[in-house]
């Protein structure tokens, strides 16, 4: 309810400005074509007299989401560029999350771009014990405008894929028919509604939102110039990393934090990259990339990471027996305050990689073939073993260390 409030009380602001000067009329009407909106609709009765008096604390807030947003902005304006669909869909994602990647509501719609899970999955995103792409600013973007195309596809106007995208395609259909018509100003009458009061607000927040973000006297009005040239500027870079590879080893080798690293890549669910797969693609600061080519190395991580859901019969001790590791450790990991598991829950495994291995000789074994196989000197494996010479017997077990 406080959500609906605030965008009421934010439309009613960004109205005030949208339709301030005549001057801004062609703006305004380029910003409806660009939704297939008929100009026609500048007179509509509610989108001309709401209230005049909203404070100004509305137009302050709506600058601070639009800088509090700039990391994510540039990048998401040139995908929208590029796709072809209007750039007022920026705001889209501004009226849905204010640009923030963990947004999250009570029907569990997750990101900027607030998807479903089934809808965020159609649309290619995972959402899997690791990872949370709809989280993520750029596969979310990719999968929002798929997702948009798809409905214009079926409703043929980028207005009804705006509101679609809002309240449900099904939703969008139903009003259609019943009110024989697919023009905005009838679907938007606030008597007969035929959508829901927050969708009709929603197509014209958009809008203004879009409007007042492209106006030069607003933003300069209101000390914000800078905001001006924000989608000049790159903001970050993405780079491919093995499976399992941990945040900290990567931040480290570019001389940033763990936090904000993490900042970057909040589709990560824990602290390290899905395990299991060939690669998998994080973000770093703009300009990062160029420490993490110079300086990363995999070989520096510590260990590997999973994450267990726990099924009845499980014990931190069976858990800690399947994967090698104290259940002590398993406990102290996951800040539990008891031995006590509750089914469905999940755990972090840390799994440290092994030093070294054993290996039991096989007739025909020599220690230079030894050597060669795992990739190990064998000075390094005398000293391990405590031999003085290359002699070794069929059945005798040694020491190998593992080269990563």
């Amino acid at each position: 309810m406080f959500k609906f409030i605030f965008s009421i009380f934010l439309l009613i602001q960004s109205a005030n400005a949208f339709l301030s000067t005549e001057t801004n009329y062609q703006e305004q009407a380029k910003v409806l074509k660009s939704l297939d909106i008929e100009p026609t609709f500048l007179t509509d009765l509610l989108f001309i007299t709401m209230k005049e008096d909203a404070d100004r604390y509305r137009t302050k807030h709506f600058l601070n989401v639009l800088e509090n947003g700039n990391r994510f902005i540039p990048i998401l304006q040139n995908m929208i560029k590029e796709a072809g669909i209007p750039d007022a869909f920026l705001y889209l994602a501004m009226a849905e999350s204010n640009f923030i990647p963990s947004a999250y509501s009570r029907a569990r719609a997750v990101g900027i771009w607030q998807f479903m899970p089934y809808t965020g999955r159609k649309f290619g995103l995972t959402i899997d014990l690791y990872v949370d792409e709809r989280r993520d600013p750029i596969k979310s973007t990719e999968a929002a405008i798929k997702y948009l195309k798809y409905l214009h596809d079926r409703f043929g106007k980028w207005y009804l894929a705006a509101i679609a995208y809002n309240c449900g395609e099904g939703r969008v259909g139903r009003a259609i028919a019943k009110a024989g018509t697919d023009n905005l100003a009838v679907l938007l009458d606030r008597h007969k509604k035929y959508i829901p009061r927050e969708s009709r607000i929603y197509i014209r927040k958009i809008m203004m939102m879009e409007h007042l973000s492209n106006s030069t006297d607003f933003i300069v009005g209101h000390d914000a110039g800078y905001l001006m040239n924000r989608g000049t500027t790159h903001t970050f870079a993405k780079v491919s990393v093995k499976g399992g590879t941990t945040l900290s080893n990567v931040a480290d080798s570019v001389g940033m934090s763990y936090k904000e690293l993490k900042s970057y890549n909040p589709h990560l669910r824990y602290g390290f990259v899905p395990p299991g797969k060939g690669s998998y693609d994080i973000y770093l600061p703009y300009g990062k990339h160029i420490a993490f080519e110079q300086n990363f190395d995999s070989k520096k991580d510590k260990g590997r990471f999973y994450v267990h859901q726990i099924k009845r019969g499980d014990s931190l001790y069976s858990i800690g027996k399947r994967y090698g590791v104290s259940y002590k450790i398993i406990k102290d990991f996951n800040n539990l305050k008891s031995n006590i598991l509750r089914i469905n829950k999940k755990l972090v495994i840390p799994v440290l990689k092994p030093k070294t291995r054993k290996y039991t000789i096989k007739n025909g074994d020599t220690i230079g073939g030894i050597s060669r196989k795992f990739n190990v000197d064998i000075s390094t494996i005398l000293k391990m073993n405590n031999k003085k010479d290359s002699q070794i017997l069929a059945g005798e077990r040694i020491v190998i260390p593992y080269v990563y």
